[in-house]
């Protein structure tokens, strides 16, 4: 079955920078969307960024200018990029995928705490 894994999260004081991955196995097939998501104790999980084949990426007006999406060489993988963080970043992030069926896959979550 599809497994994505991500990896990458950990503490960073406010200003630095984090990189996000996340590869997807258990499919011959390439997503055309893919996505990082976050979610902050007792906050519903919220999006952050999306990238679709062919198209210019999205992200959410809080990051917008800080973190860059970006797809892999490889075979559905997918990269976040964050820059200037602040503490309001620090949530479980999970990556996520839609199938070409429009099914969700995601990722187990990294922890990325931003200290003050």
């Amino acid at each position: 079955q599809v497994q994505l894994v991500e990896s990458g999260g950990g503490l960073v004081q406010a200003g630095g920078s984090l990189r996000l991955s996340c590869a997807a196995s258990g499919t011959i097939f390439s997503f055309n969307v893919m996505a990082w998501y976050r979610q902050a104790p007792g906050k519903q999980r919220d999006l952050v960024a999306v990238i679709r084949s062919g198209g210019m990426p999205n992200y959410a007006d809080s990051v917008k200018g800080r973190f860059t999406i970006s797809r892999g060489n490889a075979k559905n993988t997918v990269y976040l990029q964050m820059n200037s963080l602040k503490p309001e970043d620090t949530a479980v992030y999970y990556c996520n995928a839609v199938g070409s069926r429009y099914e969700n896959y995601w990722g187990q979550g990294t922890q990325v705490t931003v200290s003050s």
